[in-house]
């Protein structure tokens, strides 16, 4: 099967699931027209993503320049900081990028996962392949998801549908650009995963560079891993099904839950073992929260349509956006 129809089966089932337990995913085929009114001093504006197959799971920013990534066909796009469209920048298909998923970003390199494909990709800022990566081939369904960068340069990428955290070395970050080719490398196990469920999924390294906060999609639970010993203890926190990309900046964390079409704004106690729901908000338009990232006072949201690309059904919107609202 091709990555696409490979996909599709498989987040189908995890969406399904998870309507047994909750009324989550009525809301989010409701959310298009009845998403709760913005408030009018919010001062959110739409970013458009110039493709016609986007459908934009992730975002990532620095001063320079904002991008997002299309899972519909791997594509990356960019665009400067307060512009109102992302053009192409890294074409879909090139390097085997045929899908792609979280993105961030480390110095000037740019880090693209590869979802359903089990690939994984480093590029300089100018768009040359550093390396690609591809899963172990354990046989095992894979959805290479998302990715944080630790204070030392180490990159860490969640697998979904594998219990593991694989870890890239700072150096081969950045290494030249030879568009060397690698196996990603397991550097910890984690737990509580439901076979054939989408679940270790948003990625953060915490600012002391000791540990790292991860986010179930299925569960909702939120988890800390400590690098120097492997160990892995869940945040006292209430579940927050959907959870998907996540952005941690300080003590506040802030999570797109995808199918809830909601940004919970999370505040971490001192020691990181427990964390409070600050808010959870929307707005008009919202359509499947799959990525947000932090761009000086703004917060970047992808309406990612998730959705309609999984089931094939009908676009809700025939533009693709990422919002831009106020950081609170």
């Amino acid at each position: 099967m091709s990555p696409s129809t490979t996909a599709r089966p498989t987040w189908r089932r995890a969406l399904l699931t998870l309507t047994a337990t909750s009324s989550a995913l009525a809301a989010l085929t409701a959310s298009a027209t009845a998403a709760p009114a913005r408030d009018p001093q919010d001062g959110g504006s739409t970013i458009t993503v110039d493709g016609d197959n986007a459908f934009p799971e992730s975002v990532a920013a620095d001063h320079h320049y904002v991008y997002t990534t299309s899972i519909g066909d791997g594509t990356v796009y960019r665009g400067r900081p307060g512009a109102k469209t992302l053009d192409p920048f890294l074409p879909g298909g090139r390097d085997g990028r045929t899908q792609a998923t979280g993105i961030k970003i480390a110095g000037n390199r740019l880090l693209v996962a590869g979802a359903f494909t089990g690939r994984f990709f480093v590029y300089t800022d100018t768009g040359k392949p550093v390396a690609s990566y591809t899963v172990p081939g354990t046989g095992e369904p894979t959805l290479v998801n998302d990715a944080a960068v630790a204070p030392d340069g180490d990159v860490y990428v969640t697998d979904s549908l594998r219990a593991v955290v694989y870890r890239i070395p700072a150096a081969e970050v950045n290494a030249p650009a030879t568009g060397a080719h690698r196996t990603l490398k397991v550097a910890y196990h984690l737990p509580d995963y439901v076979t054939g469920q989408s679940n270790g999924n948003g990625i953060v390294a915490t600012p002391d560079g000791r540990s790292l906060i991860i986010g179930y999609w299925y569960s909702g639970a939120l988890y800390r891993l400590t690098l120097a010993t492997g160990e892995v203890r869940t945040i006292d926190a209430p579940p927050l099904p959907s959870a998907d990309g996540m952005v941690l900046r300080g003590s506040t964390l802030y999570i797109a839950r995808s199918v809830n079409n909601e940004i919970a704004t999370v505040r971490l106690c001192d020691d990181g073992t427990r964390a409070t729901v600050v808010s959870e908000r929307t707005y008009p338009g919202a359509d499947t929260l799959t990525g947000v990232a932090v761009s000086g006072d703004r917060l970047l949201v992808t309406n990612s349509q998730m959705d309609t690309y999984l089931y094939g059904a009908p676009l809700t919107s025939p533009v693709f956006t990422l919002e831009s609202l106020p950081l609170r």
